[in-house]
Parts: structure tokens; C-alpha cells; sequence
């Protein structure tokens, strides 16, 4: 994570500049080789407002504008643990039956594929400041009320049955099936429209970010999001284990545990979604005078995304399709696990109350080590201050002149100390932090051939979240970032729309040796190479129109949820093969002994994941990663020429 800005008011000197032809297009004086009789000159309110967003975009977040953006990830996630953890026993003491309870939880695949990119795309065809907070408090208040009709579910369906005089009363059976029913009903519409709510609000939340963030702290705000997410678990399921009914505040609301944990709940969402609305803000966009229809806009933004994904988002889609075709077996089945395996241990079928514990306490202690992992592991690819752009780099040349200087000054000051001259250090990439990830998921579920007792698959479950806390920050840091760097390239451009704007020029170091042929991903990006030449390489597949980045955000959200249906077709199959059934208890059969489907389901992820990795190194580095890994050797290369 990089330091906070030293003075909110002042630009942030360790902001990227990741495009310097975009920028030096707004801070550059006129260029006298350009030729300006076929360039319009900028009007001089026009050229204003763009350099006043410009540096506004360039201002860094310190730390705790940092935390104040991504803390209502906290509150949607222990929303989401009212339904993960708790939602499957709520919906059974209702008298729903196991097979109309898989069809609930199909809300959450079917509100992935539609709300993220739909809420995406209108957001993003809005020109107003407010264009991702009005989902964000929308969705919030219908968190609000869905979770107020499961907590008082029952009490409302006997309202409502007592209003139509539906019974002659308590005594009636009729009126008591009557109860039950709507009560089922109410239950299974709230978590619907919770599913949906939860989806808008995390893709508004991950919108606003991209939005308010710059480039060079995507990374560390992607992280803070993981962190909340990961404490949102350890909140949500800490409170599974407290006696609400023993607070006396709470026991004003009677009813159940389940009610209470509603309510506490509720209460941290609203207050964490205030402050992040309260203390942020996104900028105010130009209107393009598109004549069309809103509702055409939005489809043409999806469809736009969907048939022309740039192909470095393309190929982190691919990776997260195959990822989570791992990650739901072991989000749906980890606790059944634990059981299956306390089973094989005891010889014998185990207390499933008992059973349930302890899968839920191995839960628990994954989530501790998801936040200890998602706070150690984004250092490793924290960005070097010296390697990043400064404010005055305005071309390459200046670059040049700056990263000359600053290595003379090193080693001055390395001589004077009598020590050899050490250059910074690239740090890890974030594809190979996220293959390594990957890979670890891999080997520990193929750990499952050895594992016996319920200790190690204790073990195992708690380690697995070191790749969770990896899948909820680098590919989102991964793909907001070249999101940044498609946006920019794009704006940059002249358009029917904005004429004025002046396009970048391509100018080459006045150096012997130039090479022409396009930079290999892994060869040294020598200074001999313009800017335009490292920056505009084929592999990046930029699309000309504006980027719709809450659109593909949400299109990157299909590649998730998709592996949810494959999944549920998988598993079906290897559960009857595993264990002669389909998955679903039948009669006195045994819930978890003498079975053992679910280490195959977790295995057939861990394959899943084998291949994602390798799909993971097609990943290209992000445009940061870029930029200091070509200034890095520009200061090895001028240390070389200055000699000893």
C-alpha cells in the first residue's frame, strides 16, 4: 500500500502518470514540431476544466480515505453471511424441503448475471456525480427491508393471514398451514431480492472505487476491499457463536437468534454505507449529446463489452471461469467436509449439531487467516515510490533527465558512504502473487487423498484462505487497472464529440540504436524505445470508444458466477458416482458416514484451478507494473554508462 499523500491539497508526487502522451496533452505548452494546421487549439475554458480534472484525478487517497471508501464491503458482507452461513438452516426450520431450497439459492447465480452488468451499464451511461452512490443507497435499502421481512417473516405472514381473516384462530390447522406457507413465501421472495441487492451493491462499490481511485493506488484500494470483506466474515460469523439473546438491548426485539443477528446486522450496513457515501464522491462526466435512447445506450454499452472485451480483461475472465469452478465446491461443501471426515475418524455417523460446529469454527478460522494474508500479502507488490512517475515527467525526455539525476544523486551518496549502489527492486507481479494462489489451492486440495482426521481438515480449511484473500484483491486490482489505462487511452483521442482535444505525439529518443520491432513482454524495456511504442503494444486490444468500466466490471462478474451452474451439474454427477445418490439425503441413510463425494467435488476443483494458473500467465502486468519495470532498467542501464 503506498503512503498517504503528504498534503490533501497539493498533487500526489507518488501518483503514476501511465499514459505521459495523455497527460503531457493537458500540461504541455504547444509543441513546435507538431503540426497545427491540422490540430484545432484547445478553447481556453475547455483546456482549463481538463487540466483542473486532471490534477483532480491525480490526487492520492491517503490511508484512511482508503478505508472509508472500501468499509462498506464490510457491512454487505456480513449482510451476505445472514444468507451463507445461516440461510439454509433459517429456510429448513420453515418446512422448506431440500430440493426447493437448492432452487433458492439458484437467486444467486441468476442475480450475478443480470444486476452486475445491468447496474453496471446504466450507471455508467449517467453524467452525474451521483451515478454510483444512487445504486449504492438504493440497493442498501433493499437490503434493509429484505432482511427486516426475513427476521419477521413469520410474525408477518400471521399478520397478514389474521388481516384477510384467513382462520378462525391460533387453534386452526387451516390458518397454521396457511401461516407456514407465507411465511415460506415471504421468506423465499426477501432472499431473492436480497441476492439482487447484495450484487448491486458490491459491483456499485467496486465501481465507485474505480471511479474515485487513482491508477497507482488501485492495488492497495482493491486490497482494503478484500480486508473488509475477509473481516465481514469473521464479524458475520463471530456473531453465529455469541448469545444475542443475552444482551439486554436485544432482547427487546424477542424472537430467535436468527432475528437479532438480522438486526446487528442491518445496523452495521447502513452506518458503513453512510460513511463511505458521506466522504466520497465521484466527478461530474461531460454529456455527449448522444441523441438515443437511455435504454439503447445501456444495451449498446453491454453488448459493446461483452463482443469487444479488451483482450487483457479477456484473458483474467478466462482465469476467474476456471478459478471459480474451484471456489463454489469448496464455498458449498467445506463444512459438509469436515463432517464427512469426522465420520471416517469416529467410525461412526457423528451428532450433526456437533458436525455443523465444527465445519462452522473451521470457517472461521479460514476467515482469520484470509484477513492475515489480505493484509501481509499486498506488500509484496507494493509499488516502489522511486519507480514510480513523478509529477514533471511531461515527456520522456524529462523522464530521461530526472531518472539520470536521481541515479548520479544515489551514487554520490553511496560513494560518500563507502557501500556499492543498490537500485530498487521490482516487486512481485500481481499475476504471479495470483497464479502462486491458485497453485496453493491446487495442492491443498489434492491434500485430501491424506487427510483423516478432523484436525487436518481443520488445517486445511483454515490455509485455503491464504487464495481467498488473493481472489477477493488481485485479479480486481489486475483488471481496474487496465481499465485506468484503456480509459485514458480512449479519452485521449479525438472524437466528433471533442474536437478540440489535441492527439499525442510519438517522438523517439534522439538515441543510436533504435529498434522498431514491438517489445516482448519479458525483454528489457530499454530508453532507446519511445513512450508510444512501449505503451501502445498489440497484445493491449484497446477499444477507440470511451471505456464503460462498471460495464465490464460487470461482464468480468458473468465469468464468476457462470461456473456456478457448470458446477451444480458436476457435483450432481460425482455425488451419485462417489456415493450412489445425488447429493440428498433419503430416509435413515446416514448424513455423513461411509460417504465421501465431497473430497472428489473439492479435488475436481483443485483441477479446475491447475488450469486457471496456467491461463494465469497469459495475464499481461498491469500498466504500473509496466512503467517501473522499463524505468527500473533504465537506471541499471544508466548506472552501467556512468560506471564504477
Amino acid at each position: 500500500m503506498l503512503p498517504p499523500a503528504a498534503d490533501a491539497d497539493q498533487e500526489d508526487p507518488t501518483s503514476q502518470i501511465a499514459w505521459p502522451n495523455s497527460r503531457s496533452a493537458l500540461r504541455r505548452e504547444s509543441d513546435s514540431r507538431s503540426d497545427e494546421s491540422l490540430v484545432s487549439t484547445p478553447v481556453p475554458d475547455q483546456e482549463a476544466t481538463m487540466q483542473a480534472r486532471a490534477r483532480e484525478s491525480k490526487k492520492g487517497l491517503s490511508s484512511w480515505d482508503l478505508i472509508t471508501l472500501s468499509i462498506s464491503m464490510l457491512g454487505a458482507q456480513i449482510v451476505w453471511t445472514v444468507e451463507l452461513g445461516y440461510g439454509t438452516p433459517f429456510l429448513l426450520s420453515l418446512g422448506i424441503s431440500e430440493q426447493l431450497t437448492a432452487l433458492v439459492w439458484l437467486a444467486g447465480p441468476i442475480s450475478g448475471l443480470i444486476a452486475q452488468p445491468v447496474i453496471g451499464a446504466v450507471s455508467d451511461a449517467s453524467t452525474s456525480k451521483y451515478r454510483r452512490r444512487y445504486w449504492i443507497v438504493l440497493a442498501t435499502v433493499v437490503l434493509v427491508l429484505s432482511t427486516l421481512v426475513l427476521a419477521y417473516c413469520q410474525a408477518l405472514a400471521a399478520f397478514f393471514v389474521d388481516l384477510f381473516q384467513a382462520g378462525a384462530g391460533d387453534w386452526d390447522e387451516r390458518r397454521t398451514r396457511l401461516v407456514a406457507n407465507t411465511a415460506i413465501g415471504f421468506a423465499i421472495v426477501a432472499f431473492y431480492f436480497l441476492d439482487f441487492a447484495l450484487n448491486g451493491l458490491q459491483a456499485s462499490l467496486r465501481n465507485l472505487l474505480l471511479d474515485v481511485a487513482p491508477a497507482s493506488q488501485l492495488n492497495a484500494g482493491n486490497a482494503w476491499h478484500g480486508r473488509m470483506t475477509h473481516a465481514g466474515n469473521i464479524v458475520g460469523f463471530g456473531f453465529g457463536f455469541l448469545p444475542l439473546d443475552k444482551i439486554p438491548l436485544l432482547n427487546l426485539l424477542n424472537g430467535t437468534q436468527f432475528r437479532k443477528f438480522c438486526i446487528l446486522c442491518i445496523a452495521i450496513l447502513v452506518i458503513t454505507v453512510w460513511i463511505t457515501c458521506a466522504l466520497h464522491e465521484e466527478q461530474e462526466r461531460e454529456r455527449t449529446g448522444n441523441s438515443r435512447g437511455k435504454s439503447q445506450e445501456i444495451w449498446n454499452n453491454i453488448r459493446a463489452a461483452i463482443v469487444n472485451l479488451p483482450r487483457p480483461i479477456r484473458r483474467v475472465c478466462y482465469v476467474q471461469f476456471f478459478a471459480f469452478m474451484g471456489w463454489f465446491p469448496f464455498l458449498f461443501y467445506s463444512t459438509t467436509y469436515v463432517g464427512q471426515v469426522m465420520a471416517l475418524e469416529l467410525d461412526r455417523e457423528p451428532d450433526a449439531d456437533f458436525a455443523t460446529r465444527t465445519g462452522e469454527f473451521a470457517m472461521l478460522l479460514y476467515s482469520i487467516v484470509a484477513v492475515i494474508a489480505g493484509t501481509i500479502l499486498p506488500h509484496l507488490a507494493n509499488r516502489d515510490r522511486r519507480l514510480l512517475a513523478h509529477k514533471d515527467d511531461v515527456d520522456e525526455d524529462a523522464e530521461l533527465t530526472r531518472l539520470k539525476n536521481t541515479v548520479r544523486q544515489w551514487k554520490a551518496e553511496a560513494a560518500r558512504k563507502g557501500r556499492p549502489l543498490r537500485l530498487p527492486m521490482m516487486p512481485f507481479l500481481l499475476r504471479n502473487i495470483w497464479t502462486g494462489a491458485l497453485l496453493w489451492f491446487t495442492l491443498l486440495t489434492f491434500s485430501t487423498f491424506f487427510i483423516k482426521t478432523v484436525a487436518q481438515a481443520t488445517v486445511f480449511i483454515a490455509l485455503v484462505g491464504v487464495s481467498w484473500a488473493v481472489a477477493m484483491w488481485a485479479p480486481f486490482a489486475i483488471i481496474m487497472e487496465l481499465l485506468k489505462e484503456i480509459s485514458a487511452t480512449s479519452e485521449n483521442k479525438p472524437s466528433p464529440n471533442n474536437p478540440h482535444r489535441r492527439p499525442s505525439h510519438s517522438r523517439t529518443l534522439s538515441a543510436p540504436g533504435f529498434r522498431s520491432a514491438p517489445p516482448s513482454e519479458r525483454q528489457p524495456l530499454l530508453r532507446r524505445r519511445s513512450f508510444d511504442e512501449y505503451e501502445n503494444n498489440a497484445d493491449d486490444d484497446s477499444p477507440r470508444a470511451p471505456v464503460a468500466g462498471g460495464t465490464i466490471l460487470g461482464v468480468h462478474n458473468l465469468a464468476i458466477v457462470c461456473p456456478q451452474f457448470i458446477v451444480a451439474v458436476v457435483t450432481s454427477i460425482i455425488f451419485r458416482i462417489a456415493d450412489g445418490s445425488g447429493g440428498v439425503d433419503t430416509g435413515n441413510e446416514s448424513t455423513y458416514y461411509g460417504k465421501n463425494g465431497v473430497a472428489w467435488v473439492l479435488r475436481f476443483g483443485g483441477l479446475c484451478t491447475l488450469i486457471g494458473a496456467v491461463f494465469a500467465r497469459m495475464v499481461p502486468p498491469t500498466p504500473t507494473e509496466k512503467a517501473m519495470r522499463r524505468r527500473l532498467s533504465e537506471m541499471r542501464d544508466l548506472h552501467e554508462e556512468m560506471g564504477p
